[in-house]
């Protein structure tokens, strides 16, 4: 028999001794992760750097492509042995290993036993073999067991998760950003270390090109405070905080800049010129914020809105929040934007208003009064974003337990999520105000380098989407991986 890689959710059955033939096989195909390395290196205490993700191992200052531990390798026979053949109740007596190849994240392995030998003592011995996407023997050896002598079915198997905290959707969004010429920026009253030192650490990634509007003192004094040189930038020296934010909301329409960054002012002080009548940067939408959270474990980023700008926003508020939300989905490379309108129940509610907006803003969605994603609610978050909850509760559609854009019921709800996914759940976030002319980077001073360096990321691909009406790069982050 060949069997494929088993999902560890599920069953497994076994195959007792008085069942083994001679000849009999069993196999998985494994796909090497940059996460397998991470997370055998925790679990043996092999911290060899030839076999760590993002290791410069040369002094090169160049990350070199890791190999996979020969015993990461070798564990993957006994995953084979334990789960198909002979199967759950098996025993290692001893295990026989050459070495005879390399493997690297992004390989395709195949593990193969075999049975060789049935012993009268109910032993069973088993040629061993791991093989390269190339089909060369990596690892081979011979294995013996002791078999189980009763049939063993076990239902519904499930280990708890582990989560690696490292956010490779931020990382992609970044390498994608950094492939574009630098985004003009008019940067507002960046006059203490953590407004300037992001925009001008956005700058040396090659993300944006700062043009500095604000006190030319106090910017200077936090460039001192940082230690940093900033001669070599644009500045233009406003001591007002709302004039400097009408200076660069001006500087749009000039053509001068593409994208508007926060410093160390009030939001409420710059939006106040962003979204003016006469001379701001209005399109005829709401605008609206959104966070693009870079959550460990999850195939794809998700998107939450609004959680800064609209405090209680109505239905015909809520459809320009769910659009601009999608719009900024499509920049970022996801293909088909997942939209659960999130409320306490999943069912329509009278009681609850939430519940009703939901209903409507679906059926608007179906009648493509918002285009570019599917849309579905009212859901509540577990059934939103676990498949197992939906359909504990039997909810079907394309959008429970898939969602990827969360769309809370109001300004406190979606600021709350935000944060707890930051706080307990290791999120990175990214925010941008949407529905302008061009993106509005909102940074906040409990930001780190990372969060700050995709906000700006997040606004260069938005920059193109709006510019194109298409993204970067179709399809960057996939539902399943």
């Amino acid at each position: 028999m060949n069997l494929s890689s088993p999902d560890p959710s599920t069953s497994l059955a076994n195959t007792p001794f008085d069942q083994l033939r001679v000849g009999q096989s069993a196999s998985i195909v494994r796909l090497c992760t940059a996460n397998d390395l991470i997370v055998f290196a925790h679990a043996s205490g092999n911290l060899n750097p030839i076999h760590l993700p993002s290791t410069d191992t040369t002094g090169d200052g160049v990350d070199d492509a890791p190999i996979a531990p020969g015993m990461w390798l070798a564990s993957l026979i006994s995953s084979v042995l334990g789960n198909h053949l002979p199967g759950p109740g098996s025993l290692y007596l001893s295990q026989t290993l050459t070495f005879a190849g390399r493997a690297r994240v992004g390989d395709e392995l195949t593990v193969k036993v075999t049975v060789a030998e049935l012993s009268d003592d109910r032993q069973v011995t088993l040629v061993t073999r791991v093989k390269g996407p190339d089909g060369v023997v990596l690892v081979e050896g011979e294995a013996k067991i002791q078999a189980p002598d009763e049939p063993v079915y076990l239902a519904d198997i499930e280990v708890p998760d582990l989560q690696v905290q490292k956010h490779r959707h931020f990382d992609a969004m970044l390498e994608l950003a950094q492939s574009l010429e630098p985004l003009p920026v008019a940067v507002v009253a960046p006059d203490d270390p953590n407004s300037l030192g992001g925009a001008l650490l956005a700058r040396d990634e090659g993300l944006i090109k700062p043009i500095l509007v604000g006190s030319k003192t106090r910017i200077h004094q936090a460039a001192e405070t940082l230690g940093a040189a900033i001669d070599d930038l644009e500045l233009i020296d406003i001591d007002d905080e709302p004039a400097s934010a009408a200076c660069a909301v001006g500087m749009v329409h000039e053509g001068r800049v593409n994208a508007v960054m926060k410093g160390h002012m009030h939001t409420d002080g710059l939006l106040k010129h962003v979204v003016k009548a006469d001379g701001g940067l209005r399109t005829g939408k709401r605008i609206s914020h959104v966070f693009v959270m870079d959550v460990p474990g999850r195939p794809q980023p998700i998107i939450i809105t609004d959680a800064a700008i609209n405090i209680t926003p109505d239905l015909k508020t809520k459809v320009d929040i769910v659009q601009n939300a999608i719009n900024i989905a499509l920049a970022i490379g996801i293909e088909t934007p997942k939209v659960g309108i999130l409320s306490a129940v999943e069912t329509v509610n009278p009681a609850i208003p939430s519940t009703l907006d939901a209903a409507v803003l679906s059926k608007m969605a179906d009648r493509g009064q918002i285009k570019g994603g599917i849309v579905d609610g009212p859901l509540a978050m577990d059934n939103a974003v676990d498949i197992g909850a939906a359909r504990t509760k039997g909810i079907g559609g394309l959008v429970a337990g898939h969602a990827n854009v969360l769309v809370a019921p109001n300004l406190e709800a979606g600021n709350m999520l935000a944060k707890e996914l930051t706080f307990l759940a290791h999120a990175e976030a990214a925010g941008l105000l949407v529905g302008a002319s061009v993106p509005v980077i909102l940074t906040s001073r409990a930001d780190d380098d990372k969060a700050r360096l995709a906000s700006c990321a997040l606004a260069a691909l938005y920059g193109v989407w709006l510019r194109t009406g298409k993204p970067v790069k179709a399809n960057l982050f996939k539902e399943t991986e």
